[in-house]
């Protein structure tokens, strides 16, 4: 049999930061390794590839789905009142809403990157028969851990402390990404060092920014703010610290923890409902900034705890394995192929 021919369609990649971009490409790295499929990027005519499979919502891919094709839509978020990624005029979110939602029922297939999301898009009427969990991953080779002696040369870049216990936040400077928090729980805690790499990926319309900004230019002494990081850095940024803390609101699917994982460091998260279904093994979280402070302290001073919260990263890492999800991406596209054999 000739190799499947498949088209993946993806906007806004300049855009620094932000987890979309990111997924996008450790998922067309990883595909692009199975023998059996040969993958275009926002090929230009949908009609000479096998599948069709859009990655982001742009009106111009709208137009781009084909009867004679197979159409696969990738669900990344649900728009919903409490995004709170972008600040949007309240007349202009129903539109919105309603546009994103229509793309989603417009493909012949969906693929959730959270399994959070099933319930929600069977209540606006796509089958469940057309919905397919496949989770996010990141590459063992971009995402690992470094020398100790690597480690000291890139604090030293950074101005990162070596004799200081580091904690790491990870994402756009965003309301829903809990920045805010971030800096209360490191002014708490001044023994402790504190760095949040990311930025405003989307300048002045991101949600919160006049209070985060006020925040980042005048940070607490044991916090420092990198601003953005290229991705090809984040690696080193994950191995000066000693753990992750992600004192989130809202996730869709956060490739974040997936590098920590990989980097074998131990996180701390909000306690949110996605996270029980993304992550079959334990966890840690936590509820309140008091606990979060406990809880960082305890990572710190108890060696026995530290090595137990290492392992639950160590065990999560095992299920997001690339060998596991190169294996269900080549199988679900060879699956629906089958299935639209009247489309072929």
């Amino acid at each position: 049999m000739e190799k499947l021919k498949v088209n993946m369609y993806a906007g806004g990649l300049n855009i620094e930061g932000q987890g979309v971009g990111a997924n996008f490409f450790e998922q067309v790295d990883l595909v692009k390794k199975i023998d059996s499929l040969d993958i275009t990027i926002n090929g230009k005519n949908p009609k000479k590839y096998d599948i069709n499979h859009f990655h982001t919502v742009n009106p111009s891919f709208y137009f781009k789905f084909r009867k004679r094709k197979i159409n696969v839509c990738y669900v990344h978020f649900i728009p919903d009142k409490d995004d709170g990624s972008l600040k949007m005029p309240k007349w202009m979110f129903g539109p919105y809403k309603w546009y994103v939602l229509k793309f989603y029922k417009k493909a012949d297939e969906v693929i959730v990157v959270n399994p959070y999301y099933i319930k929600d898009l069977e209540k606006i009427g796509i089958p469940k028969d057309k919905i397919t969990y496949i989770p996010n991953f990141v590459s063992a080779e971009k995402f690992h851990p470094l020398p100790k002696e690597d480690i000291d040369k890139i604090k030293e870049e950074f101005l990162i402390p070596k004799d200081k216990f580091v904690v790491l936040g990870v994402g756009q400077t965003q309301t829903r990404k809990g920045v805010i928090d971030f800096a209360k729980v490191a002014e708490e805690n001044p023994d402790i060092y504190f760095v949040w790499a990311g930025g405003f990926s989307f300048g002045k319309i991101t949600s919160g920014y006049e209070e985060i900004k006020k925040i980042m230019d005048n940070p607490p002494a044991n916090l420092k703010f990198l601003g953005i990081v290229p991705r090809a850095r984040m690696n080193e940024i994950f191995n000066v610290a000693d753990m992750l803390f992600l004192p989130s609101y809202q996730e869709l699917f956060p490739m974040t923890l997936l590098e920590c994982i990989n980097v074998e460091k131990p996180f701390l998260v909000r306690d949110l409902d996605l996270y029980k279904d993304i992550f079959l093994s334990p966890y840690l979280v936590g509820h309140s900034n008091e606990e979060f402070s406990k809880l960082i302290n305890r990572i710190k001073d108890d060696k026995t705890f530290n090595e137990t919260v290492k392992k639950y990263s160590i065990d999560i890492r095992d299920f997001y394995s690339e060998g596991h999800v190169k294996q269900l991406w080549e199988e679900y596209y060879y699956r629906i192929y089958n299935k639209y054999s009247h489309k072929h």
